[in-house]
């Protein structure tokens, strides 16, 4: 056994961080390459790829993934392994947001099936093997440009507040005139379970859009409206651009 050194600065975040650190934070921790020796809990050396099986071969693709994800970070490209059914890979803004993602998704339940997250071997996502998933969508997805990630500068990095899944989930970028029906009926055309409370906060007259609560019966099912509503673009009469719901777990348990 060598001489212990210093305590190392690339320690994975903790899970309930609002940001992540930058070399303005840690500066030695860019300046060295990565020793092999101070690989993180997985057993590998950090990567800002994470590797998630136990996906539901019908019912989730790339764009799903990112609606999850995006929650603990930047997403860049989403790939699906071609010789490993059920399992992709997420290449996220950082190994922080990897890390956050393990912390607050592994072993979460996805339309009845456990996801395992994990750090990958692999330190980028390339986009080959590319191949049509069950529903028809592509198998590799690149999410670099989308304006739909959440931490692309640290003023909109600040505002996310990380939360593990809750039974309630936050909605915001809504249009005014639509109401507690309409969300709901938005959840029976895409077979997801109906909430059982709801919540509008109150809005300045000026404003041009609407948030509040929806409560549902567990945490899966808010995980599952999650999935495939986040991001959905509300159309309303006469307007000229849609509307981008945007959801993220609330810090409320219950309405």
């Amino acid at each position: 056994m060598g001489i212990p050194g210093p305590p190392c600065p690339l320690l994975p975040l903790p899970g309930n961080s609002r940001y992540k650190l930058t070399s303005v934070d840690v500066p030695d921790m860019v300046s060295y390459p990565l020793p092999q020796s101070s690989s993180s809990y997985s057993g590998h050396a950090p990567s800002s790829v994470a590797m998630v099986s136990g996906l539901h071969p019908s019912k989730m693709n790339c764009t799903r993934i990112f609606n999850l994800f995006c929650l603990y970070g930047n997403i860049e490209k989403v790939k699906f392994m071609k010789s490993v059914p059920g399992t992709a890979l997420v290449e996220m803004g950082d190994e922080y947001a990897v890390d956050r993602a393990i912390t607050h998704l592994n072993s979460i339940k996805v339309f009845g099936k456990r996801l395992n997250v994990c750090v990958s071997k692999q330190h980028a996502v390339i986009p080959s093997q590319v191949f049509e998933l069950e529903d028809g969508s592509s198998s590799y997805k690149d999410f670099a440009m989308t304006r739909n990630n959440r931490f692309s500068s640290a003023g909109q990095a600040s505002k996310n507040i990380i939360q593990p899944p809750s039974a309630v989930l936050h909605y915001y970028n809504v249009p005014p005139c639509i109401s507690q029906d309409h969300l709901l009926r938005l959840c029976t055309e895409h077979d997801v379970p109906g909430f059982v409370k709801f919540k509008m906060f109150d809005a300045k007259p000026s404003s041009k859009t609407i948030s509040g609560l929806l409560e549902f019966d567990n945490k899966t099912e808010a995980v599952e409206v999650l999935t495939v509503l986040n991001h959905y673009q509300i159309r309303i009469p006469n307007g000229s651009n849609p509307y981008t719901l945007k959801l993220c777990f609330s810090t409320s348990s219950h309405l």
